[in-house]
């Protein structure tokens, strides 16, 4: 059996380098511009260039998305664009629009292209005609069923590879082209500006019946009628491996490095051990399902993969994440002392019992001793975002492990 190729996003070069050490085989990221995720941090040119050194010195690929729909105003940009990513080599580009895909062949033809989801891959016609132009890889609309995806993966070329989401959150509007936020907003979600309107909340008022609200809410708040339950195929990777998907694909380049560092642990292992035998990745399952549910999440579906989604996916009384842990900071060096050094990023005591979260898989409970700043300085608690820090535990932490504490157990 062919093991898939993890892909898991990042928003910024931390989360990139937890990817990397938490169990991805390949990341996607974007640049400052030309991709769908505007509002990401995303990485300046010399952060892309020191995210694809430490990749690839841990044999992890980096995919780089350019997947706007460009207007005439973007194609200069482009071209200066894919010129500078000719020069930081990364292992592919991930586009949707025709003009952007030949401007890339032409400037840059020893980088793989792989194109997205937002150009509406439904059929194998549409694999094969990208095949031809001299894609590498096709990413699957998310419409798709895995039946369908099982017959387009009989009709076209092995050397063609098919990448598919296996986890994230779902776009209400098909393969991710949505207009609401540039009609409520002004900004274009396929030029990277999304406001995520599909998760706000709503009420249906008729033409002729001004303020009046018809009866179709859940509760007194309104409907959030477009708000989609998140993907979650954890229990699914063998009909994935059956149905010749190359690629499981992470959907979140907005998430935190404790998000990503969850999920790429846990779909590591399942994918690890269904490859070593059914047996071992059906007696984890209840792991992965306990291990799946720290992360934050809009309850989970299983979208489109198993027919069309009914009612029961979507989330009509609000749009709140479950949200079980709390991310404090990632270890981003251990001092003389045995202390972490992390950039903190949610509040926590002396005295606290967090969870040191390792790339193996285990999660070790420890008590925080001390706090100092980078001053030298003691402090009792550490309630400013962003502000460096040095922890001392009674459990040694290593470089890259995340410190995180339970919802429950923070103040």
């Amino acid at each position: 059996m062919k093991k898939p190729e993890l892909l898991v996003p990042a928003g910024s070069l931390e989360v990139l380098k937890t990817a990397v050490m938490f169990g991805a085989d390949a990341v996607y990221i974007g640049g400052e511009a030309f991709g769908l995720r505007a509002k990401a941090k995303n990485f300046s040119s010399s952060d892309m260039a020191e995210g694809i050194s430490f990749a690839h010195a841990h044999g992890v690929k980096v995919h780089v998305t350019a997947n706007i729909l460009a207007h005439n105003s973007d194609l200069d940009g482009a071209r200066d664009y894919f010129r500078e990513l000719k020069e930081l080599k990364p292992d592919a580009l991930i586009i949707a629009d025709p003009g952007m895909f030949m401007m890339a062949r032409e400037i840059c033809p020893e980088i793989d292209i792989h194109i997205s989801t937002q150009a509406n891959n439904t059929n194998y016609e549409t694999f094969l005609f990208w095949y031809r132009q001299g894609a590498k890889r096709v990413v699957s609309a998310r419409e798709l069923s895995l039946a369908e995806i099982r017959e387009i993966r009989h009709k076209i070329p092995k050397e063609l590879e098919i990448e598919s989401f296996i986890h994230g959150a779902m776009c209400i509007s098909y393969s991710g082209r949505c207009l609401l936020s540039s009609y409520f907003t002004g900004r274009d979600a396929n030029h990277g500006a999304c406001t995520h309107p599909c998760r706000w909340n709503y009420a249906v008022m008729e033409e002729k019946r001004p303020g009046e609200y018809l009866p179709v809410y859940e509760n007194e708040r309104g409907t959030f009628i477009f708000n989609s339950k998140d993907l979650c195929m954890i229990e699914h990777i063998p009909e994935m491996t059956d149905a010749g998907i190359d690629s499981f694909k992470i959907e979140g380049r907005m998430k935190t490095a404790l998000y990503v560092a969850a999920v790429a642990r846990t779909y590591r292992r399942a994918i690890d051990d269904y490859a070593e035998s059914k047996e071992k990745y059906a007696a984890n399952m209840g792991w992965y399902r306990e291990e799946i549910a720290k992360c934050t999440y809009r309850q989970f579906t299983t979208g489109f993969y198993f027919g069309r989604p009914d009612e029961t996916t979507q989330i009509y009384n609000e749009s709140t994440y479950v949200n079980e842990y709390i991310y404090l900071g990632l270890v981003q060096a251990i001092d003389e002392k045995g202390r972490a050094r992390i950039e903190q990023k949610n509040k926590f005591c002396v005295g606290d019992r967090i969870e040191i979260m390792k790339p193996d898989g285990s999660n070790v409970e420890t008590q925080v001793l001390s706090l100092t700043t980078e001053e030298g300085v003691q402090v009792e608690s550490a309630p400013h975002s962003k502000q460096i820090l040095y922890v001392g535990m009674t459990e040694q932490a290593s470089e890259y492990d995340i410190l995180r504490v339970a919802a429950s157990e923070s103040v």
